[in-house]
């Protein structure tokens, strides 16, 4: 099965001006879109939580920030990667198929590099503010939802959801 839609010159080209052409406000939407918000605020309600539970009383305010603010950037990045591979898929799927990247509103490529972007940074500001044991279950967070779940799972099994979902409990982890 692809991972992703035939590429030649001229469709890259076509996207790029269909990206271009979009307005900023379309583009700065497709982008915050790539990042699933509502997955993000799913994920993060245990963040707190548990940092208080494993604390024994409540962390400090900036400690609580940086790890909320920290595994905002890490999930988005991870989301944003997913649905750069999963855009064939998108397309014909009547949930996804108006994604940013499948409507052009967001070329693959900026939509990549935003998506890696956004993960160094998660990693850095999880390894400057919180500390490196945080950024790493960050990004091994990510890198399981991107190859274990994204790349393998979900199109060869039934259970990709349920053995995914572990990627879910990285926010506990952390926290």
């Amino acid at each position: 099965m692809r991972t992703r839609p035939p590429s030649s010159g001229h469709h890259r080209v076509a996207d790029v001006l269909k990206s271009a052409k979009a307005p900023l406000r379309a583009r700065l939407a497709g982008y915050v879109a790539l990042t699933k918000p509502r997955i993000i605020e799913l994920l993060l309600i245990t963040t707190v939580p548990t940092m208080v539970v494993a604390n024994a009383a409540m962390p400090g305010f900036w400690l609580m920030f940086n790890t909320v603010l920290g595994g905002t950037l890490a999930a988005g990045g991870a989301n944003a990667i997913n649905m750069y591979v999963d855009r064939d898929i998108d397309a014909v799927m009547e949930r996804t198929k108006g994604r940013p990247l499948v409507t052009g509103v967001i070329t693959p490529r900026a939509g990549l590099t935003f998506a890696i972007g956004i993960e160094i940074v998660a990693f850095v500001w999880l390894w400057y503010w919180v500390n490196l044991l945080s950024a790493v279950l960050a990004v091994a967070a990510c890198l399981f939802y991107v190859f274990i779940y994204t790349l393998w799972l979900k199109r060869t099994s039934t259970s990709n959801i349920v053995i995914g979902g572990a990627a879910g409990a990285a926010p506990v982890l952390i926290g």
